[in-house]
């Protein structure tokens, strides 16, 4: 699972790609997550991107 901006998305996909051999889900945060940051900055990070 990676935690991401918008910025870093792609990024997050190719590596989930690389990683399981899997299309990746992508889903939007909500509600109390929006504090989590960015695995790849510091910006806040708006999707979760997981296999």
């Amino acid at each position: 699972m990676i935690k991401c901006c918008e910025e870093h998305v792609e990024l997050a996909l190719d590596i989930i790609v690389d990683e399981y051999e899997v299309a990746p889900t992508i889903e939007k945060i909500e509600g109390n997550d929006l504090s989590t940051t960015c695995e790849y900055c510091q910006n806040t990070a708006v999707y979760v991107v997981s296999n």
